[in-house]
């Protein structure tokens, strides 16, 4: 079942045809085509497996994608392009270059929250660079996963790019142990992304890992606390909280946290209205087991606002929670729900004290006008990228690139950092002269020497 796909892949990378740039630029509009006839079906798919609003299933998920396609469309030529580097002068004549190459067969393992985006996005990016793929949605977005396999079986060879279903367990790990792909990309969980890399280990197999964690949001006393308030209530409850950078928990200096509170109970109720669960702006969360786990840390909690749960709809209101502290159970663990616990400080010391209890976020978020204050957290905090004065905006901009440090992953991609991940840059020293310097070759003299530590 999984021998043949992996094998035949081998064979397509090594007849060479996934190496012009014809070819390459052929996939990209063929994938882009086939989106464009399913549209209707990814955003049904989104909307059962995880309630998403139309909006958010085409501006975070197709349109996202679009993105992505038009910009490796439009740069891919430029991309494939050898660099030129510079020559030292006593290696004249002669001219160095980087020469990127695919790096052969490739496993992409997508997540469940963002199901679409984040099985394609990294699949550009392969594709882009000439490799072959094999692509592992999640099944526990199941109705977006099979979208994705007839996406896929309609626009490409099986040899070339296909889908494998089922559990990850199942498929992923005899995949892993068994085969030595070029590289494996996955986004998910910390703890699956730890056994990832131990399976990968056995193949020296290189890995990207696109994880997660705690992601700190501060709010300074000098910041427009309407705006923060507007943006935080918007960025946490989007996706119903199952976004991997997603503010997870809130730093706000104590004498702003009345006036910061008021104003999300305002935004939340413009947003979302008096019945919540009735709104069709707020999706759901996406099985049982994270449901439960999430109805759990709202017990015996200060609950500010929300707090409402219905089992049987997997749904849970927008809630802010207070009188947590860091020993609190809800700061053991990246939350992904719709919950929000609110912390206060009084000097911003306690800030890095608090964040670096649960190092290295994907993404950190800062509102405040003072540049010497966003310099100091900048600074003085390790985490993956984030925003200043906003939140969750910077993956949205192809010039940036995603990814985390430390716990919250290694790697990075989006756009031409995509490419690159996929690609692997030869270095090359191309002589340009027939007359060579005795110099380099035995027997040495002291003459040598002395000319050797002037270049050197």
């Amino acid at each position: 079942m999984i021998e043949n796909p992996y094998n035949s892949k081998q064979e397509y990378f090594h007849k060479g045809e996934t190496r012009s740039y014809e070819f390459r630029i052929n996939q990209l509009k063929k994938l882009r085509d086939e989106i464009k006839r399913n549209e209707e079906d990814i955003i049904n798919a989104l909307s059962i497996d995880l309630g998403k609003p139309t909006f958010e299933s085409y501006t975070a998920e197709i349109g996202v994608v679009y993105q992505e396609l038009n910009h490796a469309i439009k740069n891919l030529k430029t991309w494939m392009k050898s660099k030129k580097v510079s020559t030292p002068i006593y290696l004249q004549p002669a001219t160095s270059f980087l020469y990127p190459e695919p790096k052969g067969v490739v496993l992409i393992i997508s997540p469940w929250n963002y199901p679409f985006q984040l099985a394609i996005s990294p699949l550009i990016g392969a594709i882009a660079a000439g490799n072959c793929v094999i692509l592992k949605p999640s099944n526990q977005s199941r109705e977006t996963e099979k979208v994705i396999s007839k996406i896929i079986s309609n626009t490409f060879e099986d040899s070339y790019i296909s889908v494998v279903e089922g559990a990850g367990s199942e498929v992923v790990t005899p995949l892993i142990e068994n085969y030595r792909f070029d590289h494996i990309f996955f986004t998910g969980s910390i703890n699956v992304g730890k056994k990832i890399l131990e399976l990968s280990a056995k193949h020296l197999t290189p890995v990207t890992l696109e994880l997660g964690g705690k992601s700190p949001t501060i709010v300074h006393d000098d910041a427009d606390i309407d705006l923060a308030a507007k943006r935080i209530t918007w960025a946490k409850f989007y996706n119903a909280g199952q976004t991997c950078v997603a503010p997870d928990y809130l730093l706000i200096h104590q004498s702003k946290k009345d006036v910061l509170i008021e104003r999300m109970k305002f935004y939340i109720k413009k947003y979302y209205g008096d019945s919540p669960e009735k709104s069709k702006d707020l999706g759901k969360i996406i099985n049982e087991k994270r449901f439960n786990r999430l109805v759990g840390l709202l017990q015996e909690t200060n609950i500010l606002v929300g707090g409402d749960y219905n089992k049987e709809n997997r749904f849970i209101s927008p809630t802010l929670i207070d009188g947590i502290d860091i020993s609190h159970p809800i700061m053991g663990e990246e939350i992904f729900g719709p919950i929000l616990p609110i912390m206060t400080y009084k000097n911003i010391s306690e800030v890095i004290d608090i964040v670096r209890e649960n190092p290295y976020p994907l993404a950190l978020y800062l509102f405040t006008k003072n540049k010497s204050m966003e310099d100091y957290i900048l600074q003085n905090l390790r985490f993956g990228g984030g925003c200043i004065n906003h939140l969750i905006t910077h993956v949205a901009n192809t010039n940036l690139p995603f990814g985390g440090v430390g716990f919250s992953g290694m790697g990075r991609y989006h756009s031409k950092y995509t490419f690159d991940t996929f690609s692997h840059e030869k270095s090359i020293f191309k002589s340009m002269g027939t007359v060579d310097s005795n110099l380099l070759y035995p027997p040495y003299k002291e003459s040598n020497l002395k000319l050797a530590k002037k270049f050197l």
